[in-house]
């Protein structure tokens, strides 16, 4: 499988957010070939401004494998990760962070570019439109 089909993946749970009123970012987190953990934005429903996209997922993948550190697993999500979300993919050791559109306000390149774990590779801009049409979007509504 291909980037850009779990990105299309976290596309979907981005819908799902947007559906739900939530800021529309997603995630799935993959080991092998296999999605582990989907997850979207829920910090509205769940009243907790830590309840993003990539933490949720984080834990779920925790979970599933039984282990705090994901070294064999990818995280796709559809925007740049916040710091908070960075230092969280820094903990889990993930193997791979793979975004989509870039967060020019609040991504953690522009503030902390060293926080993730010196294994982890970094890949952006995958379905880089689609991802940003999705916050545009949502944001338009909103204002």
């Amino acid at each position: 499988m291909s980037d850009e089909y779990y990105m299309r993946q976290a596309l979907a749970e981005a819908q799902i957010a947007a559906d739900e009123d939530e800021v529309p970012i997603g995630a799935v987190i993959v080991c092998g070939e296999r999605i582990i953990a989907r997850a979207h934005n829920q910090t509205e429903r769940l009243n907790d401004p830590t309840a993003h996209a990539e933490m949720l997922a984080i834990t779920a993948a925790a979970g599933f494998m039984g282990a705090k550190y994901l070294t064999d697993c990818r995280l796709y999500v559809t925007v740049e990760p916040c710091i908070m979300c960075a230092g969280a993919i820094g903990w889990a050791q993930l193997e791979a962070l793979i975004f989509g559109a870039a967060d020019e306000k609040r991504g953690f390149t522009r503030y902390a570019p060293d926080v993730l774990h010196r294994k982890t590779e970094v890949r952006s801009a995958v379905l880089e439109s689609e991802c940003a049409a999705r916050m545009k979007a949502f944001f338009q509504v909103k204002r």
